[in-house]
Formats: C-alpha cells, sequence, structure tokens
C-alpha cells in the first residue's frame, strides 16, 4: 500500500509513542513516512539529508533494492529455523563475514545485537583464560546489557543499574601505552576497545595505543577484543577498522551496519578460541536466523559489488576539506564515523542544522557532533552539510 495515499493517523507518531512506551528516548519532532537513499521523507512533506544513519545501522542507506530483494526472497522461502538446523545461507553469512574480517579470525557465534555480542565475548575470554579482570578503554561503550554495560564508562555512577559487576573491571587511560602496559597483566582476561569510540564522539585511538594493547595482551595472556559494532562494516573506509591498525584481535564484535538495518549481530574469533567451545557453551534463540543471514549477505555484497569502501574513503576526504567551516574547529574520526569538534554546544549545532533539513547526531562530548551517514553518501550529500555549517556564521 502506498503510504502516502492512506489515511493517516490524526496524532503524530511521537504523540502516540508518549502515550503508551516507556519514556527512556529522547525523541526528535520528526515523523518519517518513508525513506529513500540518505533521504528521510516526512509526514509533513520535509526531506530530511540523514547523516545519523539510524545510530549508524543503515549501511546501505534507505530502500536498497539488493537488500529489500534478499530479505524479502527470504521471507517467503524460510522465515526462521532455529540453530538446531544447518541453513545454507547461515553458512554463506559466515563465509562472507570470515573473508572480509581480519585474518586471525575464522569463525562465527552469531547474535541479535551488539551488546549481546559484546556479552559474549566477554564471557568466551574469561572462560578461555579462567580470569576474572577485564580492562576496558576510559570514555567507552560497550552496551547496556550486564557485562557490556560493566565495561562501559561511567555506567555504573548513571544508569547501570544491576547491583554488582559480573567481574573486576578497571579502565585504561585511552591513548595512554605506559598505562596500558603497567595494567595488563597476567590477572587480565581480557581487554576490550572500540578502535575509533563512537558516542565519545568518534574519538580516534592512536596507532601507537592499538599496538600496545595488542602487544600487552599477547605478553601475558589477555584476550584483545575489538569493539566494532560501530566503526565495522565499512564505516572506517576498510571493512573494519582493525584492519587500517593491521591489528589481528583473537574476538571482534559487529552488529549495527551488519543487517543494513536487520536487527542481527556478530561475534567474531580466532580458531583457537572456536575449537575450545563446545555445544551448550553459547546460544541464541533468534541469532544467525534465516532472514537476518540473508541480509548480511547482501549488505557484504553491496559494499563489494558497489565500492562503498572507496565512496566512503573518498567522502571522508571531501567532509574533511570542506566542512571546517561555521562552528567547526576540528574533524576527528575515521572513514564515514566523524565527529565535528565545535566551538559551541553541539545540540545547539545539531538543533540548526535540523533547520536546514540535516539529521546529525550528538555524542557524550558537549562539544562534538557525530556524522554517522550510510555508505551510500554521495558529494551532493557532503556540499549541502557544508553550505548549512558555513550558513552559521551569517546566521550570527
Amino acid at each position: 500500500m502506498d503510504l502516502n495515499a492512506r489515511e493517516l493517523p490524526s496524532k503524530s507518531a511521537l504523540e502516540r509513542e508518549a502515550a503508551v512506551t516507556v519514556p527512556v528516548y529522547p525523541q526528535l519532532n520528526i515523523d518519517p513516512l518513508r525513506a529513500v537513499g540518505c533521504e528521510i521523507l516526512t509526514r509533513d512533506g520535509r526531506t530530511i539529508l540523514d547523516l545519523y544513519g539510524g545510530h549508524a545501522v543503515a549501511a546501505l542507506g534507505y530502500s536498497h533494492p539488493g537488500l529489500y530483494d534478499a530479505i524479502s526472497t527470504q521471507s517467503r522461502n524460510l522465515l526462521f529455523q532455529s540453530n538446531a538446523v544447518a541453513l545454507d545461507i547461515r553458512a554463506a553469512a559466515a563465509e562472507a563475514l570470515v573473508a572480509v574480517a581480519p585474518k586471525s579470525l575464522t569463525r562465527v557465534f552469531f547474535v541479535n545485537s551488539g551488546a549481546e555480542a559484546n556479552e559474549n565475548a566477554l564471557r568466551v575470554a574469561c572462560r578461555a583464560t579462567g580470569r576474572s579482570k577485564i580492562l576496558a578503554i576510559t570514555h567507552s561503550f560497550h552496551g547496556r546489557t550486564a557485562a557490556a554495560a560493566a565495561v562501559t564508562w561511567k555506567a555504573a555512577n548513571s544508569w547501570y543499574g544491576f547491583p554488582r559487576t559480573p567481574f573486576d573491571v578497571d579502565f585504561i587511560p585511552r591513548n595512554d601505552s605506559n598505562a596500558a602496559r603497567r595494567m595488563i597483566d597476567d590477572s587480565v582476561a581480557a581487554v576490550i576497545f572500540e578502535p575509533v569510540q563512537g558516542v565519545a564522539g568518534a574519538f580516534d585511538l592512536e596507532a601507537d595505543f592499538v599496538s600496545a594493547l595488542r602487544a600487552a595482551c599477547s605478553q601475558n595472556g589477555a584476550l584483545l577484543i575489538a569493539d566494532e559494532v560501530q566503526s565495522g562494516m565499512g564505516r572506517s573506509g576498510r571493512f573494519f577498522a582493525s584492519q587500517v591498525f593491521d591489528l589481528e584481535p583473537d574476538l571482534l564484535t559487529s552488529a549495527k551496519s551488519l543487517g543494513g538495518g536487520f536487527p542481527c549481530g556478530a561475534l567474531l574469533c580466532s580458531e583457537t578460541l572456536g575449537a575450545s567451545l563446545h555445544n551448550g557453551d553459547l546460544g541464541s534463540t533468534f541469532g544467525g536466523g534465516p532472514v537476518a543471514a540473508a541480509a548480511i549477505v547482501a549488505v557484504i555484497d553491496a559494499i563489494k559489488q558497489e565500492k562503498l569502501l572507496e565512496n566512503v574513503r573518498q567522502r571522508e576526504a571531501e567532509i574533511r576539506s570542506t566542512c571546517l567551516v561555521g562552528p567547526v574547529k576540528k574533524i576527528q574520526g575515521m572513514g564515514l564515523l566523524l565527529g565535528l569538534v565545535c566551538d559551541k554546544p553541539a545540540r545547539e549545532v545539531h538543533a540548526q542544522l535540523l533547520e536546514h533539513d540535516i539529521l546529525t547526531g550528538v555524542s557524550a562530548a558537549s562539544n562534538v557532533l557525530r556524522l554517522l551517514p550510510p555508505l551510500v553518501l554521495q558529494s551532493g550529500h557532503v556540499s549541502r552539510l557544508a553550505v548549512a555549517l558555513a550558513d552559521m556564521i551569517c546566521a550570527e
């Protein structure tokens, strides 16, 4: 049915949700009807350029024909079957993922979200090492489940909610290689880190620091977990940001862009770790479902066939060369996971851009605006952002 032709409710989605859902999400006054490419068409006739991609989820943009067809076809053929049955499409998704991942990662465990992937990575690390201490990096974000939230910076001081953490936790100051070498010892099960800290404002870690993490983990028998829930699946200009660092992690987590909008996640691990796990050690009812697997295959195929890694690198270069204007004084991050460091509160810049029908994101850093656009972003979209940022000076 044509969404524009059907009779619309008298109340907005914002009003209807406010009446019946738990009020835990700050929501924008935008009422989407449909979306195509990088643009959202709203109920009141606006065409909004989406540079936030639904929290970095919409890798291929909206209404991508290959992704739509894969999901539609698989839904008609086999909507669901559990992991008690082997599926060609699940095997194809795992094969495709391993083929584009760092070479050390040869085994896949499918889940439903980034938090679930991180939860299981931490579980595997504790089981494999027999140790009970996890190190994370200051300013990190890894999810809202018990273990993932335990290694999220300052979660314990605000929203954690559980009476205790499932293991001992400490935080390495970001980009402090000496601290990393000092803190990673034979009591540590694993170090979990984001190659680019997304929620922290697309803060990119230094190569020397990442190398120090790898070396210290190897020296002390600890495992290195790369959380690529936000930075992975092409967003860095490589399939995974770990590859930018020439890094071989022991475990890697992926979600968000992995299914292009269909909920799914994955934990990748080394052959040795995979061989240490047996029947019943891990489990997920919906993880690796056939429709999710079909979406993963379609996303990887599109990234390859449409040369989206190259597109990401080109658009990053354009953003860096044209968008250092108006309130933007610095650009950090990698690929299309970028933070625009502003000379005023990012929420003010966010609101002003939305008046220009451009949707961006804020971050935990009050002066950093986040860009997480679809990987199909085009030059014209970047120009539109640059013009809007430049216009902020004129408006003042």
